[in-house]
């Protein structure tokens, strides 16, 4: 029994062999049929036509879902280690609306069956375990937060000292009625948007909105190359051995179990 897990884990979790890299071919076109088949479902010329297609299919991809979630538990040592998990919980969020759409049927609870219906779209995170260049975008944006939060700071300060100044500049014949809708004007100018909802009409307010859009294209590239840098820095990091269930990198080469999930190492160097 112990070989058949093995077995069913090396094909689920595994990456680098020919059965895992074929499940992970057929299990991201079976997420994206089934996200397109909600975005479909949603457009009403196309619900009253195939509405019963959706729903048979809908089930066809639930069942298939049931079984890989099912699977994914059965061939681990911890099961926890996976429910629990990032991965685990976004599964199970793949799973529940349908069942629970099917729990609660009556036209009482239409409303509660199409927000369980859209939050079907939920399948899309699915397709993150399948990204290795997720996993160092993760960590680049982790290392530099604290200078993403230095330089958002620095600029919400920008946006309300400048937004406070064309409420005096402007007032309220322009637009800028009160302090925070003038803030808002301040970042749609900053982040060169530009609704056009509310415009400066005198000449200083023209200037200093220039002045903003000036400082809007200077700041793009700032949170740019701070995640760039960080990810330059952790691509050089030597590689370690990951365990294929809950990810984690930080395994010792002698380890024959992941400390943190306790399965099985199968990929030692």
């Amino acid at each position: 029994m112990s070989v058949l897990r093995d077995k069913i884990k090396l094909v689920i979790f595994g990456t680098d062999t020919r059965g895992g890299k074929l499940f992970d071919v057929v299990l991201i076109a079976t997420i994206f049929l089934s996200i397109l088949m909600v975005l479909l479902d949603s457009v009403a010329e196309y619900n009253q036509k195939y509405g019963e297609l959706f729903n048979i299919a809908e089930l066809v991809f639930t069942a298939l879902f049931t079984i890989e979630y099912i699977l994914r538990i059965y061939c681990i040592r911890r099961p926890a280690s996976y429910i629990f998990s990032f991965f685990g919980v976004i599964d199970f969020l793949a799973l529940i609306p349908t069942y629970l759409s099917l729990i609660l049927p009556g036209t009482q609870v239409l409303t509660v069956i199409r927000v369980l219906r859209v939050l079907r779209v939920f399948r899309v995170l699915k397709l993150v375990q399948f990204m290795g260049e997720a996993d160092h975008l993760m960590k680049a944006l982790l290392a530099s937060r604290r200078k993403i939060f230095v330089f958002l700071f620095s600029v919400t300060n920008i946006v309300i000292i400048l937004g406070s100044v064309m409420y005096l500049i402007e007032g309220e014949a322009a637009g800028f009625t009160s302090i925070p809708r003038s803030i808002y004007w301040a970042i749609v100018t900053l982040t060169t948007v530009g609704y056009g909802d509310i415009s400066p009409m005198t000449n200083l307010g023209q200037s200093i909105a220039a002045l903003i859009m000036i400082i809007g294209y200077s700041i793009i590239a700032i949170p740019t190359g701070i995640v760039t840098s960080e990810i330059n820095f952790i691509s050089k990091e030597p590689d370690k051995i990951e365990c294929i269930v809950c990810g984690d990198k930080n395994q010792n080469d002698d380890s024959k179990f992941c400390s943190n999930c306790g399965s099985k190492l199968t990929n030692q160097k």
